[in-house]
């Protein structure tokens, strides 16, 4: 047995796998409904869907997403509880575009080098953001890789999976000339052109300068302001649909490409969204990224969210009666535009006028 080589010298390390799992049990059952069945552990996530049962046609709406390069920024901070946060809003807030309740979430966490504590860092945000979606954490997956990855990186995916009865479905096809946008804030660049941002803020400096606080970004340091987690609209623009039945046509969940490649996703053919510049404010964070990159303002607006996380598309009829609605549920709300005749395209008035808005 003297030439035998174990699982362990090859750099994967069971037994530590296995106190992560239990470093992580307590987060998961508090994400937990009362539709999850068992525990986790076993070979598959198991969830009761009896409750479609009274919907008239039940849809199941899926989503996935990772975090992409935000989490180099977590890494040189060192803080690892928020960027599971971002998973789940990635993922979340997608299927929330079609009315859907998120029901559960699984993970899927690869790392070059396993320790229970960075793990439990990490799953712990991803149960934050559940709880905030409302959905349960069923499942998942740690995958050490060495010699693929260096051991103290790691990067993760999330897979969501929710329910809609199709007659209340939010639909592009429902959308007609004349409605009114609504835009709800962002918390920042939430989870998309982090490429940029680093290449701009990050690189070639050092890391006084990346951890010092800065007046442009309100006091706040540019690891800081960068790491700022993604908003969870779930439970709030549920509550609006439920409250204003048949109010909110369709929503744009603003991720990569900006209002310009997000925005034109909740329209049918047969009309375009004119958006008007300045009628939100843009968040120090954006701005600050924007500036460092000399970016355009039509560059900015297919690049970032700059400041609107959702845009709800909404009868008329009842825009004020859904402005109310998100006021009551916490959300600050922007009239940021119309829908007028088009081809399903998204067009910008008052241009010029990104930053200048007056509360």
């Amino acid at each position: 047995m003297e030439n035998q080589v174990t699982y362990a010298q090859a750099g994967v390390d069971t037994a530590e796998g296995a106190r992560a799992v239990d470093a992580i049990k307590g987060v998961v059952h508090e994400t937990y409904r009362p539709e999850v069945v068992g525990d986790i552990g076993g070979f598959g996530g198991l969830f009761s869907i009896a409750a479609a049962k009274d919907m008239a046609d039940p849809l199941l709406v899926s989503g996935t997403d990772g975090v992409g390069t935000k989490l180099k920024v977590a890494q040189m901070l060192g803080q690892h509880s928020t960027v599971g946060i971002d998973l789940v809003a990635m993922c979340a807030n997608d299927i929330l575009a079609t009315g859907a309740e998120p029901l559960f979430f699984l993970d899927y966490v690869a790392i070059g080098k396993l320790r229970a504590e960075a793990v439990a860092d990490i799953v712990a945000g991803i149960g934050e953001g559940c709880k905030q979606a409302g959905c349960a954490l069923i499942g998942g997956e740690m995958a050490e890789h060495p010699g693929v990855m260096d051991p103290d990186d790691y990067d993760l995916s999330g897979f969501c999976v929710g329910i809609v009865d199709r007659p209340k479905m939010l639909d592009p096809e429902s959308v007609r000339e004349g409605d009114v946008l609504i835009g709800l804030a962002s918390s920042g660049l939430h989870s998309n052109g982090y490429s940029l941002a680093r290449k701009v803020c990050v690189e070639g400096k050092t890391p006084e300068e990346l951890r010092a606080p800065r007046e442009e970004l309100e006091g706040r340091s540019v690891l800081e302001a960068l790491l700022t987690p993604t908003r969870i609209y779930v439970k709030p623009v549920r509550a609006v649909v439920g409250a204003c039945p048949g109010a909110v046509r369709a929503l744009a969940h603003i991720t990569g490409g900006g209002i310009s490649e997000n925005l034109n996703r909740a329209l049918n053919e047969g009309v375009d969204a004119e958006v008007d510049l300045g009628t939100w404010p843009v968040p120090s964070v954006a701005r600050y990224v924007c500036d460092a990159a000399h970016l355009s303002e039509a560059e900015a607006l297919k690049t970032f969210n700059m400041g609107l996380g959702l845009v709800l598309i909404v009868d008329p009829a009842q825009a004020e009666d859904v402005e109310a609605a998100c006021a009551a549920a916490g959300e600050t709300t922007y009239r940021v535009g119309r829908v007028v005749s088009g081809t399903g395209e998204v067009q910008y008035a008052n241009e010029g006028g990104l930053y200048g808005f007056s509360a």
